[in-house]
């Protein structure tokens, strides 16, 4: 069956590609990112740091969590290291499923599916809103709900403007998965002047962004345990010793990672 990629209408996960300098993107996307560049100059820079959260805060719930299933909502298309490649980098059996709801991402989805032998990757077309149908999928119950899961929620929170929605939506998803699981997050952060600007071109641009205070983000969190050291601009959250130094005016995301007790 053909996939409508839409390819007239910019969609987050394609300018996000677009901006970390991939090629599937449409020129709807390269147009809404040139707008929201001219706005927020740092954003490329934003982006791969919060890239890079995603392999730091995949490898801190493997290694130091010990977590082996992980659910990442909101994947984008492909862009190494994906988190599969992090977690069974870790331990080899580890599980992960990916969701996303943009065509493009579904069109490329065997990219996600490059599991090591031990372990399995798979792919379910979802939205965010539509949490039943996520936690209800053959592939999430394919995971094993009396041991832990990991919950990625990374650069998604952000196009869920409505707080009383998003907390709604992240306790669906926490509701069913045992003691021991995890919740990373990373959204725009209100105390950046470019991002709260970046966020209005793309609200303008047909795609509502909010930005988040960091007690807006940690309120996220509900009734999890935020993990050491809380809620910080993403290349802050457990920088390794040999990364590059970036200045805090270029990063526009926070991120954290919570607990569930």
């Amino acid at each position: 069956m053909p996939v409508d990629l839409n390819t007239a209408v910019p969609h987050s996960a394609r300018i996000y590609d677009y901006l970390l300098g991939g090629k599937d993107n449409f020129d709807a996307d390269r147009k809404a990112a040139a707008d929201i560049v001219k706005a927020s100059p740092s954003l490329p820079i934003s982006m791969r740091a919060n890239r890079d959260f995603l392999a730091r805060s995949a490898r801190f719930l493997a290694e130091d969590l010990g977590i082996r299933q992980f659910l990442d909502i909101g994947t984008g298309l492909p862009t190494s290291p994906n988190l599969h490649e992090v977690v069974q980098g870790v331990d080899p059996a580890s599980k992960v499923v990916y969701v996303d709801n943009d065509p493009i991402v579904l069109v490329h989805a065997r990219a996600l599916l490059t599991s090591s032998a031990e372990g399995s990757t798979a792919y379910l077309d979802a939205d965010l809103l539509d949490v039943e149908k996520i936690i209800n999928s053959a592939e999430v119950r394919d995971l094993d709900f009396s041991r832990p899961v990991a919950v990625s929620l990374l650069a998604i929170m952000q196009f869920v403007p409505d707080e009383s929605r998003a907390y709604e939506i992240i306790d669906a998803l926490m509701a069913p998965l045992p003691a021991g699981s995890a919740l990373a997050i990373s959204t725009v952060t209100a105390h950046n002047p470019q991002a709260v600007q970046a966020a209005a071109v793309y609200t303008a641009r047909g795609i509502p962004a909010k930005p988040r205070t960091d007690d807006q983000l940690r309120g996220l969190f509900r009734d999890l345990e935020v993990v050491e050291p809380g809620v910080q601009l993403v290349h802050r959250w457990r920088p390794e010793p040999a990364s590059a130094p970036v200045e805090d005016f270029h990063v526009q995301m926070s991120g954290a990672v919570g607990i569930k007790r």
